[in-house]
């Protein structure tokens, strides 16, 4: 049992004073610490800086560790450019990746990332997953547009799951993940996403992240047109647009980046439950332009906001990520995006994971961070959060002290 003493706690954005939290794995109460002191007066008592703030520890729904290993290897700027990079330099990235993800997974949770979706397209990254401190959703990718191939690439997306499944440490979880549109055929998504809702395992794809994709998929045209035919002699795409949607139909699926969806894509992910992953530096720097935010929330769908990767990002830290939104959404009202963005790193991703954490109440996994303020807490402390990114003292996963120097 321990009992954290801190200034403020942050819940559902709104600052408390006054009370300190009693947890093991879970929440226990919230309450002044005399009146904790009384229930529980053998608990450990945490002391903390003045001015100190305890909220959710923040969740990054979507990672690939896998090109960890990446800084100016790729070319960034448009994104079939990128593309092509990313397979020229894919030996390259992948030599000496072991500490290069080990290191990234540790960066994560300085930056106070608790928990993290990791998008595993070969299962390289599983061995970092399983010792890393954080809780992993371990997303098993498919991928593979041949049906020709179908068989044999089934086979290995089953082996690498098998192998995810393997793993039975506390906060481990497996997933499924679906590539794309343009990289998948239909008959291997039907065979992964029968695999996840029999599991109830979460469930992810990227989908409609840049120009490319939009004009692949439409009118099989484009710059995946000459990408396709080079690589697989291919002239079509295996997936519409609406089609590819359509097999998701009943599965709540995390649809990462969706910049250039439509109005009736809009509306069939709401209806279907799905929620949407921005990306925004991820987006920049591929030169795929910015989720349509209002779009978004004007039919009322959940949004989260991730990192990618660092084969599309120069930092795994949320808390910067956020900050670029907010300046990315510029017309949007400030305190309330900044609000938006806390939600969709803590209590929307949790949701969207399944996850038993996200929110500081009663039953939460004490999933924490604690930020050493500068000054006493304002009405507009999400901006600040967002922008001052304050020093972290304490970080606790599933109840526990974690230290970030072992």
């Amino acid at each position: 049992m321990k009992i954290l003493n801190v200034s403020y706690i942050l819940q559902n954005n709104e600052v408390i004073s006054g009370k300190s939290l009693a947890f093991e794995k879970t929440i226990l109460k919230i309450a002044p610490l005399d009146e904790l002191l009384q229930i529980y007066p053998d608990a450990q008592v945490i002391d903390t800086p003045a001015n100190s703030i305890v909220m959710p520890g923040l969740i990054n729904a979507h990672v690939h560790l896998e090109f960890s290993a990446n800084k100016t290897h790729l070319k960034y700027g448009q994104f079939m450019p990128w593309l092509y990079s990313v397979i020229e330099n894919r030996e390259d990235l992948i030599e000496g990746s072991f500490e290069a993800m080990k290191k990234a997974t540790h960066k994560m949770l300085q930056s106070g990332i608790t928990s993290f979706g990791a998008i595993s397209s070969h299962g390289m990254d599983l061995e970092v997953a399983e010792q890393a401190k954080q809780n992993v959703v371990f997303f098993n990718e498919v991928i593979g547009s041949q049906a020709t191939m179908a068989d044999a690439l089934l086979d290995d997306f089953k082996s690498r799951l098998a192998a995810s499944e393997s793993i039975k440490r506390e906060g481990f979880y497996p997933a499924v993940a679906i590539h794309s549109p343009y990289s998948v055929h239909p008959a291997l998504i039907k065979k992964a996403i029968e695999i996840a809702w029999l599991n109830k395992y979460p469930l992810s794809a990227h989908y409609m992240e840049s120009p490319a994709e939009r004009q692949w998929l439409d009118k099989n045209k484009g710059e995946f047109k000459t990408f396709f035919n080079d690589l697989l002699k291919q002239d079509y795409a295996v997936n519409t647009s609406t089609g590819f949607l359509e097999l998701f139909k009943d599965v709540p699926t995390l649809f990462t980046h969706v910049v250039h969806a439509n109005e009736e894509e809009y509306k069939e992910i709401k209806e279907q439950g799905h929620s949407i992953i921005h990306c925004p530096i991820s987006n920049r720097l591929l030169g795929n332009g910015s989720l349509d935010l209002d779009a978004v929330q004007k039919h009322g769908i959940r949004w989260l906001c991730a990192t990618d990767g660092l084969s599309s990002n120069y930092t795994l830290n949320l808390f910067e990520e956020m900050k670029i939104a907010l300046f990315m959404h510029k017309d949007a009202n400030l305190l309330e995006l900044a609000k938006a963005l806390l939600n969709s790193v803590t209590i929307e991703a949790a949701q969207a994971l399944n996850l038993n954490t996200g929110s500081i109440e009663l039953g939460k996994n004490a999933d924490l961070i604690v930020l050493d303020l500068e000054d006493e807490a304002t009405e507009q402390l999400p901006i600040h959060l967002i922008l001052q990114q304050y020093v972290i003292s304490h970080r606790f996963i599933n109840g526990h002290f974690v230290n970030i120097d072992e």
